[in-house]
């Protein structure tokens, strides 16, 4: 049964109704549906006022087609702030090219990193690092990991970007904490908000899992259009993949994944990852506000928090690349080794791997494995390097001062907006 229910923005263009949306930005807004729900309560568990509550249909949400609409007619100050950010984002791209090597690898950490901080997951870089090289002990850090591999996956697909590329990021994302899930449509009706008895109480209702394939084809076509600036087309998606949310858990992680795979397909960025992620953390809550709006039917409130935080994303980010910069050049008068050593190399990979074992510096510079540890020892020496295991076999090194920049962009990026 499909319900008006006095939302502002009606619409579901396969039964034919417009949507109201936002007055004047041409952008069809959220239809809903009553949907039957049967209790998954026990008797036993709780009180029959509660069951009650959570008996009777439910309303979802109906998500509008955004493949074949006109480019939504955005307000003239959204429009300015939009092209000044995608100005600034190929200016940090081109700045940070010609460095790419270390400059790629903490962008995308740190991207990943500050993804993760906006769905409550924190953890440093030592931690997360130690997660990369395959340790467990740490679930926080291991998921987190999982981001720097979907985001990793997102840049791999960009230009191939479909359903399956997708579903490619969230299994890198989750595969490791959620195996059963990872890499799947969700097979049932999810909320957020509310109680975890039932939808009824919920703050948002995304639509029946019966419709995520359709959706996520309509979306993807919506990426692929050229109609529009990137920038305007990468927070539309985002907002629209939200509102979908096709699967159980990793919906928002997967969906900035998805913003970085169109910047890079559409030639945005071609060199590193912009953390906007960072950027957004300055204030989430208008972040999250930004996509109530979209399901209202105004697509202005992400494209100005998309563009905002690319802003705060480039500063922070040119702040990192300014203190690797210098942490590297440190170590050229602590090195006490020949040009051309191996330990000038593993120098380099620090700045993107601050943490490693020898079986990492033998594969990592192609040296025989025996040979790892004369690459090691001088950086040691200089103090460069700290052994911090204690053990006589299987010694990792951590690079305190790269560890240690990416902690304070970290906590640069999390301080909010009073």
């Amino acid at each position: 049964m499909i319900s008006e229910a006095n939302w502002p923005g009606l619409g579901w263009p396969g039964l034919g109704w417009p949507g109201l949306g936002w007055p004047g930005l041409g952008w069809p807004g959220l239809g809903w549906e009553e949907r039957p729900w049967v209790p998954r309560i026990s008797p036993s568990l709780v009180s029959a006022a509660v069951r009650d509550r959570h008996a009777g249909p439910y309303r979802a949400a109906l998500v509008p087609r955004i493949a074949d609409l006109a480019p939504p007619r955005l307000p003239g100050d959204v429009l300015t702030l939009a092209d000044d950010a995608s100005a600034e984002i190929v200016r940090f791209d081109a700045e940070l090219g010609a460095e790419v090597a270390p400059f790629a690898s903490a962008l995308l950490r740190s991207e990943s990193a500050s993804s993760s901080m906006i769905e409550n997951l924190t953890s440093g870089a030592k931690a997360i690092a130690l997660a990369e090289l395959g340790s467990t002990e740490r679930r926080n850090a291991t998921e987190i990991a999982g981001n720097v591999a979907a985001m990793r996956a997102a840049l791999d697909l960009a230009d191939r970007l479909d359903a399956a590329a997708v579903l490619a990021m969230h299994l890198a994302l989750m595969g490791r904490v959620e195996p059963r899930m990872a890499g799947r449509w969700r097979e049932e009706q999810v909320w957020i908000g509310g109680t975890s008895f039932g939808p009824h109480n919920a703050s948002f209702v995304p639509p029946h899992h019966e419709h995520v394939p359709a959706l996520i084809a309509d979306l993807v076509m919506f990426t692929r259009r050229t109609d529009m600036p990137v920038l305007i087309q990468a927070a539309v998606a985002h907002a629209q993949f939200e509102t979908i949310h096709p699967f159980p858990d990793g919906n928002g992680r997967t969906g900035r994944a998805l913003i970085h795979a169109m910047l890079r397909g559409h030639r945005l960025t071609r060199n590193v990852t912009v953390p906007v992620s960072a950027g957004l953390l300055t204030d989430t809550g208008s972040y999250f506000d930004a996509l109530t709006a979209y399901r209202s039917g105004d697509p202005g409130a992400i494209v100005g928090k998309l563009a905002e935080a690319a802003f705060a994303a480039t500063a922070n980010g040119r702040q990192l690349a300014m203190e690797l910069r210098a942490i590297r050049a440190g170590w050229d008068d602590k090195i006490k080794a020949r040009r051309g050593a191996a330990a000038w190399r593993l120098a380099d990979l620090l700045l993107r791997q601050p943490v490693v074992d020898a079986a990492t510096v033998a594969a990592q510079l192609e040296l025989a494995p025996q040979n790892a540890q004369r690459a090691i020892t001088p950086l040691a020496e200089a103090g460069v390097l700290t052994e911090f295991t204690g053990f006589r076999r299987n010694r990792m090194w951590q690079a305190s001062e790269v560890l240690s920049a990416l902690d304070e962009f970290a906590a640069r990026a999390g301080r909010r907006v009073r």
